[in-house]
């Protein structure tokens, strides 16, 4: 017979919210006190079980406001499904200064969701007008397009030429006002990961 094990669960102390107001400045403390290691608050009913998996409807996750970067879109790959016609997977990278003294675009990730049917159409458009190599399924496009891409973190990576990579990165805005030049350097995203 095997041994049954006993596990003790630990809960966080209830907190009573009153307002909804109360509930977004509980949430920006604790994110401001753990910097990047917390993503929000998970909400609970208070009737509810605890229970294995997912329940919908029982847990709510608060999670903070999003992270945001212009980055320049470097490449692009048709996505899966109802999207196969349509150049609608990006990678993107940011500025930086290489060894030789010049200003290059280093990839920092790549997402696929965050814009709508009309946006896709638009870049979809866009990636056909702009492509300037090939490399297999991939279209390496000018770089002159401009994503604000919001994400939930960022973190040192050997992946990306660039050493960081994000956590889900998923495009906000399209910046067809902004000028590729203008777009954020490497180190600003550098200097938005947690110590």
């Amino acid at each position: 017979m095997t041994p049954v094990t006993q596990h003790r669960l630990r809960l966080s102390p209830p907190l009573v919210i009153d307002s909804k107001d109360h509930c977004i400045r509980l949430r920006d403390e604790v994110c401001e006190q753990s910097g990047q290691r917390i993503e929000g608050l998970m909400l609970k009913r208070k009737a509810s079980l605890y229970v294995p998996g997912r329940p919908k409807g029982q847990w709510v996750k608060f999670k903070r406001d999003p992270m945001l970067i212009d980055a320049v879109i470097m490449y692009a790959q048709r996505g899966h499904g109802k999207r196969s016609s349509f150049y609608s997977d990006y990678t993107f990278g940011c500025w930086a200064t290489n060894d030789a003294g010049e200003r290059v675009i280093l990839p920092i990730g790549k997402a696929y969701s965050g814009f709508t049917d009309a946006e896709l159409h638009e870049i979809d458009k866009w990636v056909r007008k702009n492509t300037i190599g090939r490399f297999g399924p991939v279209k390496e496009v000018a770089k002159e397009l401009v994503f604000e891409v919001a994400f939930d973190a960022v973190h040192y990576s050997k992946r990306h030429k660039s050493g960081v990579a994000l956590r889900f990165p998923r495009i906000h805005r399209i910046r067809w006002d902004k000028p590729a030049n203008e777009a954020d350097e490497l180190e600003t995203l550098v200097g938005m990961i947690a110590q």
